[in-house]
C-alpha cells in the first residue's frame, strides 16, 4: 500500500540518499544520464549555458563536466539540488512548468526522465523553448505511453526493483507523437529514437545485485523508453 499519492515529488526527499548509492534504486537513471549527454556536443565557446530541468541529484554532471558548458540543474526538491551542488552545477530550486530563467538564455535544455512526471505536459515544453535560444539544443528521454511501458515500468519494474514504488503515474507517460507536435508548436523539430538497457547491464543489476556499469543502447522500438534530439529555429 502506497504512503502517498503516485507520482508524489515528496517521495524524492525520502529516496534522497539513494541518488549516488552504487546499484541503488537510481542505478538506471545514471545509464539514461550517460546516454542523454552523449548527445550534447562540446560548448565550443566561453559561457554557453546548459540547463538540466528536473535534475535531481545531478547525474549527468560527471559526463558533461569536461565539455565547457555552465551546468545549472533545475528542480523542485531541494534534498536533490543538495546532492547535485557537489557534482559542480549550479543549483536553482524551481518548478520545470515555471522555469526561473531568462528567456533564451540557455544553448541547451535538457529533459533527462521528467517529462513522464509532470502533469502539465504542454507548458512543461513551452518553458523549455522558452529558456532556449534561437538555434540552441534540445535533448531529452522520457517512457512511452504504450501497454508494455506501463507493464514494465509499473506493473514488473515496481516489483522486479527497475523503479521505486509509486515513484511513476502511468497516466501521466508521454506518446511521442504528441511530444513532437508540442515541440513542433515552438519552433522545435524533434528526432525521436528508442532506447533501452543492455541486458548484461540489467542481469547485473537485478539479478546479481551488483553496481552493474550498463549502458542505454539503441533500439528498434520506441515502445518502453525513447530519447529525443532537436534544435529550435535560428531567428
Amino acid at each position: 500500500m502506497l504512503s502517498m499519492q503516485r507520482n508524489d515529488p515528496r517521495q524524492y526527499d525520502d529516496l534522497a540518499g539513494e541518488w549516488w548509492r552504487p546499484g541503488g534504486p537510481f542505478e538506471l537513471l545514471h545509464w539514461l544520464a550517460e546516454a542523454r549527454a552523449a548527445l550534447i556536443p562540446p560548448a565550443g565557446a566561453p559561457g554557453r549555458i546548459l540547463v538540466d530541468a528536473g535534475c535531481g541529484g545531478g547525474l549527468l554532471a560527471p559526463h558533461v563536466r569536461g565539455k565547457g558548458y555552465r551546468h545549472i540543474g533545475v528542480d523542485l526538491r531541494r534534498t536533490g539540488l543538495e546532492r547535485a551542488v557537489p557534482r559542480g552545477m549550479t543549483a536553482v530550486n524551481g518548478d520545470v512548468t515555471a522555469l526561473p530563467l531568462a528567456d533564451r538564455s540557455a544553448d541547451v535544455v535538457v529533459a533527462g526522465e521528467i517529462l513522464e512526471h509532470v502533469t502539465d505536459l504542454s507548458g512543461t515544453v513551452a518553458e523549455l523553448c522558452r529558456v532556449l535560444r534561437p538555434g540552441g539544443l534540445v535533448v531529452l528521454d522520457t517512457v512511452n505511453d504504450t501497454r508494455l511501458s506501463r507493464f514494465i515500468t509499473v506493473t514488473l519494474g515496481e516489483r522486479l526493483g527497475i523503479a521505486p514504488v509509486g515513484l511513476h503515474d502511468p497516466a501521466l507517460f508521454v506518446p511521442p507523437r504528441r511530444l513532437v507536435t508540442e515541440f513542433t508548436r515552438h519552433g522545435v523539430e524533434l528526432e525521436i529514437r528508442g532506447v533501452r538497457p543492455s541486458l548484461p547491464g540489467l542481469f547485473r543489476w537485478l539479478v546479481l545485485g551488483r553496481a552493474a556499469g550498463g549502458r542505454i543502447v539503441p533500439s528498434i522500438s520506441a515502445a518502453i523508453l525513447y530519447q529525443g534530439i532537436g534544435r529550435r529555429h535560428a531567428g
